[in-house]
């Protein structure tokens, strides 16, 4: 991958490219309702979530053709500027609906726009924050980062480097010399990459989508909150049970020696919502799941679009919405494959009330209400298959410790309930009463999570059985909806009580709930804030950056498999193996690999060197402290292609010259 444009010109491309794709989006949210908004910011907020989906489809079509460089990039753009003019073009005559329905709900659309802004404005910008300080945060010639990105976002600079830098499509996966099949939902990735073929710096182009894509997330829950719930407050209160949430964790921190509290802020992975030790592993959805995980980050980007169109289209009896939730539901497989699934749970559910609506009513109704459903269950079935078979399916029969019965997700030694109670905290207990005092349809809607639910508690889908919390963590959406419809009732028959204590004990209740279900989860998001270690040195950052500027795209590397790989990770090289925190929760085989990485370092040959088709041999403080290196094989046989600052990286078998001496010593730090 080659970037003539400076890095400020190349941010700007990168975001001038992103707009245009959230600019399609809008215009298909406005095509998808012509007559206007019915809640504020629904065109911007769907929009970007069809924008995220385009994103991702569109320049993956072309890259199977044209290879993942600029040609299929600008053939994106176009095809997704077309789209969007002709849709722009087809919802003529809206606009004018849109400015009458305002003026007649003008207060009450006033209101919900302040409570919109109010919920997802503050935490969009915190969040967007701490993507900031927890990626690639430059600090005395090195990359710092958060808490909760020191293990995963190396392995996700590598794939997003890797796709740019060889420009392969499909990709193959970089972690494992060797491994064709990427193993992973890489269009969480490519958003990224493309940003990076066109110029954007690595933070950037990692950023831009990231941001766009939390609006989305933190925008469609409270929209979808208002649709299901009917009023501002209670989509309000169950925004911030959900993303501000944490469970009875924070009791465990109160008392107790000097320093027991405070080490929330100082220890690395003590939290109310992610603390081991004490069986604590329902995590904050912020902190743990959308800042570190590009993959449910963007799944739920679509995801949540997808239920804001599903509740319309089950429940409400827009059945003309099944063409944009299967064209949205059909960019879910290869961007979250967990998300896809819990749609599909959700919409059985869904379709089993529509029979269970229209069974009485004559084969005429049931058919009626059936065809919808069968033209979306068709679409999707056409986009999504082709993916699951061709990925998906593959990996999961060529891997390993995938799909195998497992009961009680990750409890380990807790009663079944205790678990639950002390780790999602109130909303768990207020679920049972809730259900109850919920009317017919929030009882349909939550079925759908229950769904989720049993099958999350049964079946693992992945190697690490902890990540059934990416199914897990929609029903707790559907649960905070179903909670906070309680409690704003209670509170509200408080409040409609004549007298000033009746008042007071309704917003004091309100205060004690948002208190209990938040306190554990915003101590956790407090320690996001001012945590802080480095990840890549300025050795790394400069090894890095000369592997980038002199090796060729499809070179192969020798390095220990230690996950801070700046060879990976910044300079998107593949290597013979990775850290096996990723490999193996890919599902990958790669024993054989990691055993041949610890022989090249300790008992090296010309012959194994060969078989793995290794080009360079990188040396450096991580390799010295992990293996008994012999160094001497390497230092009689093969020029030194870069030195310094702990570094000796030795050319193999490339065929490129050898640099010149004084470039070989030091690359530059700066990106």
């Amino acid at each position: 991958m080659e970037t003539t444009l400076s890095p400020a010109l190349g941010s700007l491309a990168g975001a001038g490219y992103l707009a245009v794709f959230w600019l399609a989006g809008v215009l298909l949210a406005r095509r998808v309702f012509p007559d206007g908004e019915d809640a504020p910011g629904l065109y911007g907020l769907l929009g970007a979530s069809f924008g995220l989906g385009l994103l991702a489809a569109l320049p993956a079509l072309f890259a199977l053709g044209l290879g993942f460089g600029r040609a299929a990039m600008l053939a994106g753009l176009a095809a997704a500027g077309l789209i969007g003019l002709a849709a722009g073009l087809a919802g003529r005559g809206g606009a004018q609906k849109t400015c009458d329905k305002a003026h007649n709900n003008g207060r009450v659309r006033r209101r919900q726009a302040l409570a919109l802004a109010g919920c997802v404005l503050p935490l969009l910008c915190f969040a967007v924050w701490l993507l900031h300080t927890h990626t690639l945060y430059q600090q005395n010639g090195g990359y710092w980062c958060g808490q909760s990105t020191f293990g995963d976002l190396p392995m996700h600079l590598a794939f997003i480097k890797n796709i740019a830098v060889r420009g392969r499509f499909p990709p193959a996966y970089p972690l494992l010399a060797g491994q064709e099949l990427f193993g992973y939902p890489f269009l969480c990735e490519t958003v990224s990459s493309a940003l990076l073929v066109l110029g954007a710096p690595l933070k950037i182009a990692c950023l831009l989508p990231q941001a766009l894509a939390l609006l989305a997330v933190f925008g469609l829950f409270w929209l979808l909150a208002l649709r299901v719930l009917g009023g501002a407050g209670r989509a309000s209160l169950a925004f911030w049970l959900f993303f501000a949430g944490g469970g009875f964790g924070f009791f465990y921190f109160l008392g107790g020696e000097p320093g027991n509290f405070t080490r929330i802020f100082t220890a690395f992975y003590q939290t109310p919502t992610n603390y081991i030790e004490k069986n604590i592993r329902w995590v904050n959805p912020i902190a743990d799941l959308l800042i570190p995980q590009r993959a449910t980050l963007f799944g739920w980007a679509l995801l949540l679009g997808c239920l804001y169109l599903l509740y319309r289209f089950a429940f409400e009896g827009e059945t003309r919405l099944w063409l944009p939730l299967a064209l949205l539901a059909g960019c879910l497989p290869l961007t979250h494959t967990h998300s896809l699934l819990a749609l599909v749970v959700m919409s059985g559910v869904y379709l089993l009330r529509a029979v269970v609506k229209a069974a009485g009513a004559g084969r005429g109704a049931l058919w009626r209400a059936l065809r919808p459903w069968m033209w979306y269950a068709a679409l999707a079935g056409v986009l999504c298959l082709p993916q699951l078979m061709l990925v998906i399916f593959r990996q999961t029969g060529e891997g390993q410790n995938f799909l195998r019965w497992h009961w009680n997700w990750a409890n380990e030694g807790d009663n079944y309930f205790w678990f639950y109670i002390k780790n999602i905290g109130l909303v768990y207990l207020l679920l049972l009463p809730a259900f109850f005092h919920a009317g017919k349809r929030l009882r349909w809607w939550y079925a759908g999570g229950l769904a989720i639910l049993a099958l999350a508690e049964c079946v693992v889908f992945q190697p690490n059985v902890y990540d059934n919390n990416k199914l897990l963590f929609v029903w707790h959406m559907l649960g905070c909806m179903l909670a906070a419809d309680l409690l704003c009732a209670g509170a509200g028959a408080f409040w409609r009580r004549r007298g000033r204590a009746c008042r007071v004990a309704g917003a004091g209740l309100l205060a004690a709930a948002v208190f209990l279900g938040c306190f554990g989860g915003v101590l956790t998001l407090g320690r996001e804030a001012v945590s802080r270690y480095e990840q890549f040195s300025a050795a790394d950052v400069a090894a890095a950056a000369f592997v980038e500027q002199h090796a060729a795209p499809d070179a192969v590397f020798l390095t220990g498999t230690h996950h801070q790989n700046p060879i990976a990770s910044l300079a998107g090289r593949q290597i013979l193996c990775g850290s096996g925190s990723y490999v193996f929760y890919h599902g990958m085989h790669y024993e054989e690999q990691a055993a041949a990485v610890r022989e090249l370092y300790e008992s090296p040959s010309e012959a194994l060197l060969a078989r793995w088709g290794i080009d360079y041999v990188s040396i450096s403080r991580w390799e010295r402290g992990s293996y008994a290196v012999d160094e001497g094989f390497y230092a009689a046989r093969y020029p030194v292609w870069y030195a310094g600052d702990g570094y000796t990286i030795y050319m193999v078998g490339a065929d490129v010259p050898v640099p010149a001496a004084e470039t070989a010593q030091r690359a530059p730090a700066g990106r």
